[in-house]
């Protein structure tokens, strides 16, 4: 009926057409850069399963957050690997932690850069869970008082944003509440409030320390079967006072995304993970796929969805492609 009256290829006979009529922009404001963090100095611990990424000393961290910063990209978040796990996971929400170290340094090289601090206890517990096992079980209740604890000392130490990722039920709330009555009131919470257990987790673990050493997380994160569920989990965390809701991972729960976005007008965020990363670099390495034009369709895609920020392990390549 309307061709040849309507031709949608008038509009890509060039770049510079496909460009003035893009729907979607990517921006290095978009991103926001994970590091790890580790005692000593100097240190540098490639990660075999995430080429280009490693566990860093502080020192190592504060220049690979400049460098972040210098290529745009407005935020990092932090992961620990302490020097001594526990049942409790006791460094977490210790004042020299070594999360709370890299936050005092990041933010005295680089005061502009938004520091966001991972709270969970996996890094940090001999077992490897999230929270507080008793029985062989985490139990919900006794670990939002660590989780709280995690957060105040994150914020005490400089902390821009926390950012709760352990799926605990009522977690948001007590951070909250005990950030407002420390004096934290303007400290925002971003929060994982839809994170799948998912199998694309796994080079995350090696590069945190972090697997269980019994069992699983089906308990406490999402069935990855589940849409409806997520956007309950969202709602959950917005009515408990989270600023930013994130569904993690983001690749394989577009949908997830779309939905979110579509109920909520929250700042929503995306965690491309270290599986989706490494599928990536590995197919790459072998000549299989162009590795610069997936990762800008992959992240294309996350935000199309509906994700205003990206958390991606790509932040510095992509930003300076973009800057090109």
């Amino acid at each position: 009926m309307y061709f040849p009256i309507y031709r949608p290829r008038r509009l890509r006979r060039n770049e510079t057409l496909r460009r003035m009529i893009r729907e979607t922009r990517l921006s290095p404001d978009d991103f926001i850069y994970p590091l790890f963090v580790t005692h000593g100095r100097g240190v540098r611990n490639e990660i075999g399963s995430m080429p280009g990424v490693a566990q860093l000393s502080v020192d190592w961290a504060v220049k690979e957050a400049e460098e972040a910063f210098q290529l745009g990209v407005p935020a990092v978040i932090l992961f620990g690997i302490p020097k001594k796990k526990d049942l409790r996971g006791s460094e977490a929400y210790a004042r020299t932690g070594i999360v709370q170290q890299a936050i005092r340094a990041i933010k005295k090289r680089l005061p502009e850069l938004v520091v966001i601090t991972d709270v969970c206890l996996c890094e940090f517990t001999s077992h490897g869970h999230c929270g507080v096992v008793v029985k062989d079980q985490v139990d919900n209740d006794a670990t939002l008082k660590l989780l709280a604890k995690m957060a105040l000392s994150h914020a005490e130490a400089g902390a821009d944003m926390v950012a709760p990722s352990d799926m605990m039920d009522g977690r948001v709330k007590a951070i909250r509440e005990t950030l407002d009555a420390k004096g934290f009131e303007n400290i925002p919470i971003l929060s994982y409030a839809a994170k799948h257990a998912s199998g694309f987790y796994g080079p995350f673990r090696e590069a945190a320390e972090s697997t269980p050493q019994f069992g699983d997380r089906k308990s406490y994160q999402m069935d990855p079967a589940n849409a409806r569920e997520a956007v309950r989990e969202a709602a959950l965390d917005v009515q408990e006072g989270a600023d930013i809701i994130m569904v993690k991972p983001a690749l394989p729960y577009l949908d997830v995304i779309r939905a979110v976005r579509e109920e909520f007008d929250l700042p929503v965020a995306a965690y491309n993970v270290s599986g989706e990363y490494a599928m990536i670099k590995a197919a790459a390495a072998r000549g299989w796929l162009d590795e610069e034009r997936v990762m800008m369709e992959v992240l294309t895609a996350i935000k199309r969805a509906g994700a205003d920020l990206i958390i991606t392990y790509f932040a510095k390549d992509a930003a300076r492609l973009l800057k090109k």
